[in-house]
C-alpha cells in the first residue's frame, strides 16, 4: 500500500489520477479504517488529506459558510454561530455515531461514502449546499445533490476529491430541520431521514427544499414536496400535500429495519414534522 500526505488538494488529485488499483482518501477515517480493518477494502493507494491547509477550518464565506473536508462533527456542534444559522445541518451531523465517532467523522466523508441512509446528506441537500471538487484539471463547485449516484457510489471522476462544503447565506425569516426514524434511541442507521429548509414571507412559505434519505438507492431532493408547501402558511392541507408528495417519491426496499410500506408512510410523517420545526425556526407561529 502506498501512503501519501499531499500538501495541497491539487497534489492529492494528481496522485489519485495517476494511481493504479483501489484509491481511498483519508480525512476522518471512520469509514475507510473500519473497512480496511474488516478486510472489506484494501487500498493500493491511501491519500491522507489532513495535512492540507484549511481542511479543519469553519469560516465565513460570502455571507454563508465554508466547512473544510476534515472538520469533525464535534467541531460543528461546538460552533455556536454555525449551529444558530443552520441547526438542521449541525443536528444531522450530530446524529452520526458515538461521541468517539463524532470526534472524527466528517460531512465530506459521510457524503462520499455513498450511503442512501447518510444522515448529513438530506440536511445538506435541503440547505442548498454545494461542494468544491478538485481534479487534476482544476476546481469546480457543484450542488450536493449531484454527488450521490447509488449505494456506495458517487459521480466523482477518477482523481477528483472534495475539498470543502459550502452553505449559502441563511438570511432572515428562514429555518431548517432534519429528522430521522431509527429502531433504537441512538447509534443506529436511519430507516428514513428527512431534511427541510424554508424561507418565509410573512406567514407564507416563499422558498422551500425537501430531501429524503434511506427511501431510494440514493438521497433524494423532492421538488414536488417543496412545491406542496410554497405559498402556504403550513396549514393542514399543505401538510397533507407535503406528506403525499414525500411518500410518492419513495422507492425503498424491504429489509430487517423496515418494510417498503412502513418507510413510505414514515417519509410523509417525518416531512410534516421537519417542516413544522423549520417553520417555527423561521419565525412562523404554529
Amino acid at each position: 500500500m502506498e501512503y501519501h500526505t499531499p500538501g495541497s488538494f491539487k497534489d492529492a488529485a494528481t496522485i489519485a489520477a495517476k494511481a493504479e488499483g483501489v484509491t481511498r482518501f483519508l480525512a476522518g477515517g471512520t469509514d475507510v479504517l473500519v473497512q480496511l480493518r474488516a478486510d472489506m477494502v484494501t487500498p493500493d493507494v491511501l491519500i491522507d488529506i489532513k495535512q492540507i491547509a484549511g481542511v479543519k477550518d469553519i469560516a465565513r464565506e460570502e455571507g454563508g459558510w465554508r466547512i473544510g473536508a476534515a472538520v469533525a462533527g464535534a467541531e460543528m456542534t461546538e460552533h455556536s454561530e454555525l449551529g444558530k444559522e443552520w441547526p438542521g445541518v449541525v443536528e444531522a451531523m450530530d446524529l452520526i455515531g458515538s461521541t468517539q465517532i463524532q470526534g472524527r467523522a466528517t460531512l465530506v466523508g459521510n457524503l462520499c461514502n455513498g450511503s442512501p441512509a447518510a444522515d448529513s446528506v438530506p440536511a445538506l441537500m435541503a440547505a442548498g449546499a454545494s461542494v468544491s471538487v478538485v481534479g487534476a484539471s482544476g476546481t469546480r463547485k457543484i450542488p450536493v445533490e449531484e454527488i450521490p449516484a447509488g449505494p456506495g457510489k458517487t459521480n466523482l471522476a477518477k482523481g477528483e476529491v472534495i475539498s470543502a462544503v459550502h452553505l449559502p447565506a441563511r438570511g432572515d425569516n428562514a429555518g431548517d430541520a432534519y429528522l430521522r426514524f431509527i429502531p433504537r434511541t441512538e447509534m443506529d442507521i436511519a430507516v428514513v431521514g428527512c431534511g427541510v429548509s424554508l424561507r418565509l414571507d410573512g406567514p407564507a412559505v416563499a422558498e422551500a427544499r425537501v430531501s429524503l434519505g434511506a427511501v431510494a438507492p440514493r438521497v433524494l431532493l423532492v421538488e414536488d414536496a417543496a412545491k406542496a408547501i410554497i405559498g402556504s402558511s403550513l396549514d393542514d392541507a399543505a401538510l397533507e400535500a407535503l406528506a403525499a408528495a414525500a411518500s410518492a417519491a419513495c422507492n425503498p426496499i424491504d429489509d430487517k429495519r423496515g418494510t417498503i410500506e412502513f418507510r413510505t408512510h414514515v417519509a410523509g410523517v417525518l416531512a410534516q414534522r421537519a417542516a413544522k420545526i423549520a417553520y417555527e425556526r423561521a419565525g412562523g407561529a404554529k
